[in-house]
């Protein structure tokens, strides 16, 4: 991080916090002098990237400085969400996909999707960063195999978004971004230890170590979806999604689902989307049908005993649970997986607690990485800044 971005940062930082600061009160935070941090605030009011009212000593931001768009794609559907430069949402959209048409087709959804959400707020857009269900070469922007999407593998998604859409883009993991936005605005805000695990279409987890993100030696950290919990079955071969994924997703589920319940209770799949769909499952067992009941135990069983090694290698302060499926019966959940997890580690066992950004998680993550690409940007140009003579700045 150069000097300019720690800046930015500690600025930014500041500023979300108190929702606007002296500046007085802003130098004493950061150690400087008052008239030093003037003369750093300047350019960024000029730019309007702040608000100073003139007469005033106070600084907060300037609500037209521009939006950013976090984009979270699943396997069955596309949230986009709006944010200001605060990181306030001031509008989201759910766009309905079929990823049997392929990456084509559907990067060029994504594209009218986020120009459409950018273009009604009438602002400049600043950047997007997107979560994506596959491990991701962040520094190439490459999405390397996103096996629940037909027909993505080594698609170079973040140079296709920068190209159309004519901003700075970050590619991140869906269950990255998630735990980024749980550290961020949820459960595990001020937690440095914890892991994420995201439950959707598919399964996966963001892992957050001594307060960073780690995304492992090929950006696949928290791949979970590998996991083999019988060792008597090493030899299986699970397909593309491992032996824990065929049970513990919204694809695991809704196949238990169509093989159990009975005509009515599940419709027959229109389409990939519809077949990966277990709501009806969370349905029945809302009415008390016992086949979906044994359906989400044993999904909620392995759950629990997959923390427990989670538990085992990382020793984390928190668990988070996230993603669509665990709306569908969260205490049924947390009881279960609870009771595994209790059974293992007794009052050593680290609290289990749900999202408190419900299926949101990787959009706020997503929204956080494009903050920080716009402030990345701002911070770039105050490297070429140059102050007028008898000025002194302190970075």
């Amino acid at each position: 991080m150069t000097k300019a971005e720690n800046v930015m940062q500690r600025v930014h930082q500041e500023i979300m916090e108190h929702e606007g600061i002296s500046i007085l009160e802003l130098a004493r935070t950061m150690g400087v002098q008052a008239d030093s941090l003037r003369n750093i605030l300047r350019p960024l009011i000029k730019q309007r990237y702040l608000y100073h009212r003139r007469g005033e000593e106070r600084v907060s931001f300037h609500p037209e400085f521009g939006r950013v768009v976090g984009i979270d794609l699943g396997g069955s559907h596309v949230h986009f969400a709006l944010a200001d430069c605060r990181g306030k949402v001031l509008r989201d959209s759910n766009l309905k996909i079929r990823p049997e048409d392929g990456p084509e087709a559907l990067i060029a959804q994504i594209v009218k999707g986020a120009r459409a959400i950018a273009a009604r707020s009438g602002a400049r857009l600043r950047a997007a960063a997107m979560g994506v269900p596959s491990p991701v070469d962040a520094e190439r922007g490459v999405v390397t195999f996103a096996y629940n999407l037909p027909g993505w593998k080594d698609i170079y998604l973040r140079r296709e978004l920068e190209q159309k859409l004519r901003v700075p883009v970050m590619l991140e993991n869906d269950c990255n971004l998630a735990a980024v936005g749980e550290h961020w605005q949820g459960v595990a805000k001020g937690v440095d230890n914890f892991v994420m695990i995201a439950i959707g279409t598919g399964t996966g987890s963001g892992v957050f170590v001594d307060g960073k993100l780690h995304r492992g030696r090929l950006g696949a950290a928290g791949e979970v979806y590998h996991m083999n919990l019988d060792w008597q079955r090493w030899a299986d071969d699970f397909g593309d999604s491992g032996h824990f994924e065929s049970v513990v997703s919204g694809i695991g589920i809704a196949t238990q689902g169509h093989k159990v319940l009975p005509p009515g209770e599940g419709a027959a799949p229109s389409d990939l989307a519809a077949e990966r769909d277990a709501y009806f499952v969370f349905e029945a067992f809302r009415q008390g049908n016992s086949q979906a009941r044994a359906v989400l135990e044993k999904t909620f069983i392995m759950l629990g005993v997959a923390i427990a090694n989670i538990i085992a290698i990382l020793d984390p302060d928190l668990i988070v649970l996230g993603g669509g499926i665990a709306k569908g019966a969260p205490d049924f959940m947390l009881e279960t997986t609870g009771k595994v997890v209790q059974h293992l580690y007794k009052e050593s066992a680290p609290p289990i607690k749900l999202t408190a950004l419900d299926d949101k998680a990787q959009t706020f993550g997503a929204i956080s990485a494009a903050l920080t690409l716009t402030r990345q940007a701002i911070a770039r140009r105050l490297e070429t800044w140059i102050p007028q003579a008898g000025e002194k700045v302190w970075f």
